[in-house]
């Protein structure tokens, strides 16, 4: 398991500083008896999405609601865009954006009386432009004349990110936010978020994992509230147990699995059906050519042969599985 060092966290050091959105310094929050989040240290950059994940109870929800000033931490520290959490909580929350998991919103509400809402409360100047920018930025016009009560989940959660963006903040916070959308409104939304990460800095809680790999240039991983990795999103395979890849290989007659694990840099073989095999190889060798020598030595033919990288559903799977 790969454990994140205070060396790999050097985002967060002093000469650094000034270019930081996101700054979690030796964050704690305990509920009774209960480690929320135990000691986590991070930060995020101007202008990076990272991807914040980990399993049910992890601590994730609790960590966004300490960057976005709605609780306060046990110990340690939290700032934004320079400024503390607790000690600044207004200039704070003047630079986030927050889009939280359970979308508060008020049905009765038409999108745009809402909007303005939000803009009263935020006491913005030229209100009715930066409603109908606002609008227009999350492609809300052909439902802004409804009201909210009325909308699919997928245009709620847009009045949602409207209203995070409404006062033009440096940072979003978004906490699942294709949580239960069909796979059209996930689509929508998902390319919503690239478009809004290309001028801010977001940071992304969610489970889907192509998300991850689709929106995220970086990903903080967490388990039982501490960090156990933090990583270029490309860079995960690596760390989850070093550099591997699968084969699917489908032969025209039977063969032992010894004789496949006798492979150079095989180091797991699996039958998976008829004459199947899923074969785990170490490193970065192509060993394919080998595997087609071995074949043709026993007299059979190679009808199918894939390679496959290991997918982050089963790194996601080996960094949470168990605590550090």
């Amino acid at each position: 398991m790969y454990v994140c060092t205070a060396e790999t966290r050097s985002f967060g050091r002093e000469s650094d500083r000034s270019a930081m959105s996101i700054e979690v310094n030796n964050v704690t929050k305990k509920y009774g008896s209960q480690w929320a989040v135990n000691n986590m240290s991070f930060a995020i950059g101007k202008g990076e999405v990272v991807g914040f994940l980990g399993p049910n109870g992890a601590g994730k929800s609790t960590m966004m609601k300490i960057i976005t000033c709605y609780i306060p931490p046990t110990s340690g520290d939290a700032k934004v865009c320079g400024f503390d959490v607790m000690q600044q909580g207004i200039e704070a929350r003047k630079k986030i954006g927050y889009l939280p998991e359970h979308n508060p919103l008020y049905t009765d509400m038409y999108v745009k009386e809402y909007l303005t809402f939000i803009a009263d409360v935020y006491r913005l100047s030229g209100r009715s432009e930066k409603v109908m920018n606002a609008i227009d930025r999350v492609g809300l016009e052909v439902e802004s004349h409804k009201k909210i009560g009325a909308l699919s989940k997928g245009y709620r959660q847009r009045v949602g990110l409207a209203a995070a963006i409404i006062h033009d903040p440096e940072v979003l916070i978004l906490d699942e936010p294709t949580s239960g959308l069909d796979p059209n409104q996930l689509v929508d939304i998902r390319e919503l978020i690239i478009a809004l990460g290309r001028e801010k800095t977001v940071m992304l809680s969610t489970h889907i994992m192509q998300e991850v790999e689709a929106i995220c240039g970086r990903t903080i991983i967490i388990n039982k509230g501490e960090v156990m990795a933090d990583e270029a999103t490309g860079n995960l395979r690596h760390l989850a147990g070093g550099e591997s890849y699968d084969l699917t290989v489908e032969l025209s007659g039977p063969m032992e699995a010894d004789v496949l694990r006798s492979v150079r840099g095989v180091v797991a073989v699996k039958n998976i059906g008829p004459q199947q095999w899923s074969i785990r190889v170490a490193g970065r060798e192509d060993v394919r050519k080998d595997v087609a020598e071995l074949a043709m030595s026993k007299g059979l033919v190679i009808l199918t042969m894939t390679r496959n990288e290991v997918k982050l559903e089963e790194i996601f799977k080996s960094l949470t599985s168990s605590i550090k």
